[in-house]
């Protein structure tokens, strides 16, 4: 996703992300991840996203030849290099004892890199141009979609149903066990994963990776030592599944409608890529 001069590459997010628009950062699932939810079918995919890359790019430089910049280029770099900010992990924390071992809560830095646009950098004169013509491109390829009503709807339910999940008393007792037992391994006794994933102590950088210090990576080993000795992403993700699956019931019509502007903006994006691609 690019705002601004700030590009977020390919992720897979810790927790529900909200976002509106094509924009919505990509999502890889690592060999180690639970697997699917009732809810992924009402979300934007990363095939979604890379689409609607393609189509809002084609979408700019039509605009852009209008606005008299004829040869722009499909990816372009912007004046001055963006900041990169780049997050990885699972809905779970870290769930790879390898990784896990070698890498505490970041990651390989080798393997993280996020792709560069490959086009020329933009004139300052483009630059002047380019928001309008990417906000004109976003209008075009929501055109004929509810945004608040419809396209945001089951990322708003998500957001309430992650709160529903984190109440659930199995999953809180799951959690006060992998607690105990990443404690009795002489570590912080965190109130769950996700506050593990996130200590501060990782001195993550400005990319989002951390130090890979020897007690951050003693630290991740036996967060996922206690993970699977104790099924916790398990239990979590079944939680999960039937909170998700009893809202969807409950809303059946509301989650069809937001079905429906996905599959609006997705043959949108198919008609852009048709004919401008």
């Amino acid at each position: 996703m690019t705002i601004r001069g700030l590009r977020l590459g390919a992720v897979a997010v810790l927790a529900a992300v909200c976002v509106s628009g094509p924009g919505r950062p990509d999502v890889i699932r690592t060999a180690s991840d639970p697997g699917p939810l009732p809810a992924d079918r009402y979300a934007f995919t990363p095939q979604d996203y890379q689409r609607s890359q393609r189509a809002s790019a084609l979408l700019v430089r039509q605009c852009m030849a209008q606005h008299g910049h004829p040869d722009f280029p499909l990816d372009p770099r912007y004046p001055s290099d963006p900041i990169v900010a780049t997050a990885v992990g699972t809905l779970y924390g870290v769930l790879d004892l390898a990784a896990a071992r070698r890498w505490g809560y970041g990651w390989d830095p080798a393997k993280s890199s996020v792709p560069r646009p490959k086009g020329r950098r933009m004139t300052n004169a483009e630059y002047a141009d380019f928001p309008s013509c990417n906000a004109e491109a976003s209008r075009r390829l929501m055109r004929g979609i509810d945004v608040k009503r419809d396209w945001l709807y089951a990322q708003t339910r998500e957001i309430e149903v992650d709160k529903a999940v984190k109440r659930d008393p199995r999953l809180r007792s799951a959690w006060d066990v992998w607690s105990r037992c990443v404690a009795e391994q002489g570590f912080t006794r965190y109130p769950d994963p996700v506050a593990a994933y996130t200590d501060t102590a990782w001195r993550r950088g400005s990319d989002g990776n951390t130090r890979h210090t020897a007690r951050e990576r003693a630290t991740a080993t036996a967060d996922v030592t206690c993970k699977r000795r104790h099924h916790t992403a398990e239990l979590w993700h079944a939680v999960r599944a039937r909170k998700q699956t009893a809202d969807i019931a409950g809303h059946r019509d509301r989650y069809a409608a937001g079905l429906r502007a996905l599959r609006t903006y997705r043959a949108t994006v198919a008609d852009v890529l048709y004919r401008l691609g």
